[in-house]
């Protein structure tokens, strides 16, 4: 299925909130790199936030080859699987200005959700997607928290 607003089950695995049930969601975030192809970075519940149903804000490491990709381009394709859904949400992305005051300065994005596409297999059930283990869920977590308090802003 193919439409471009994010159904509400996503809007709630992505809202910010309870990220001690959602620490071990990791997202595949996909840019286009200058030699043109693919580059895979890996982005959390902590660094996603959906505004509404077809905004969505991005917390990156400053620096990365993502973050410059985005800044070239644009584009991105952020992925995962819920329920037994793969979602593939095709992206434009702004960068917003730099919080002078940040805890831990990100490189901060608004993406228009400009396509949501949902994947199932007829003959298979979809049971996971990437999953992590925080090694340090309680720092994480709080850096998490103030990541998305900082995306809000």
């Amino acid at each position: 299925m193919e439409h471009t607003i994010l159904t509400p089950s996503l809007m709630q695995l992505l809202n910010g909130q309870d990220l001690h049930s959602k620490q071990h969601l990791a997202m595949p975030l996909l840019t286009i790199g200058e030699d043109g192809y693919p580059h895979q970075a890996m982005v959390s519940a902590g660094e996603v936030l959906m505004l509404d149903e077809q905004h969505v804000r991005l917390a990156l490491w400053q620096g990365t080859t993502t973050t410059g990709n985005l800044l070239r381009s644009g584009k991105g394709l952020l992925t995962f699987v819920r329920e037994g859904v793969s979602y593939a949400l095709r992206l434009s992305c702004t960068p917003l200005p730099e919080l002078t005051d940040a805890v831990y300065p990100r490189a901060r994005f608004e993406a228009v959700v400009e396509h949501v596409r949902e994947d199932t297999a007829k003959y298979a059930e979809l049971t996971s997607g990437i999953t992590i283990r925080l090694l340090q869920p309680d720092d994480v977590l709080a850096r998490w928290e103030e990541t998305l308090a900082e995306l809000r802003r």
